[in-house]
């Protein structure tokens, strides 16, 4: 049974570690895109919404994604998704797009703004790292009140009054 105790905190905390890389991934492409200095015209091919939740007493969430294509500086057609655009980008729109080149040409049609990604990864960061140090202060809680406390030295005393038997007290 301890092995829960354990084991969904090593859960969370691998779940947490993972968000946590995915986000500092996508900071890092927007970044490189942005100071790469590359743009280009970018036709919005479609858009769509995506809904989640609405089970039980939760609220739905709807995200706008966009799917726009453009031609790269050397001359490949690079078509691209990106959810949370702004609603106002229909198809057919002509859009400013800035991408990194490379094998894997990674772009972003949000406008630059340094400061709210490095402000939003910030935060997201801060939190996540909470959610960590919450686990492991519970993992080491548990340990220290239920855990195997044969590690822990006992001082040998004489024995008291109050370790005798009450038939045996003088």
């Amino acid at each position: 049974m301890d092995f829960m105790f354990y084991a969904v905190p090593g859960l969370i905390m691998a779940g947490t570690v993972f968000v946590a890389v995915r986000v500092i991934r996508r900071a890092l492409q927007l970044r490189r895109a942005w100071n790469s200095g590359l743009t280009a015209e970018a036709r919005c091919l479609r858009t769509y919404t995506t809904t989640s939740g609405g089970s039980g007493d939760s609220s739905v969430r709807t995200t706008l994604h966009h799917v726009y294509e453009f031609t790269a500086r050397d001359g490949r057609a690079i078509r691209f998704e990106e959810e949370g655009g702004p609603g106002t980008t229909v198809e057919g729109d002509i859009v400013v797009v800035h991408y990194a080149e490379g094998e894997a040409v990674k772009a972003t049609a949000q406008a630059p703004s340094h400061v709210r990604n490095t402000a939003s990864t910030v935060g997201i960061l801060t939190f996540l790292s909470v959610v960590v140090v919450f686990c492991v202060g519970f993992m080491v809680t548990y340990t220290e009140a239920f855990g195997d406390n044969s590690s822990v030295s006992h001082v040998d005393e004489p024995p008291g009054i109050d370790d005798r038997p009450y038939n045996k007290v003088p």
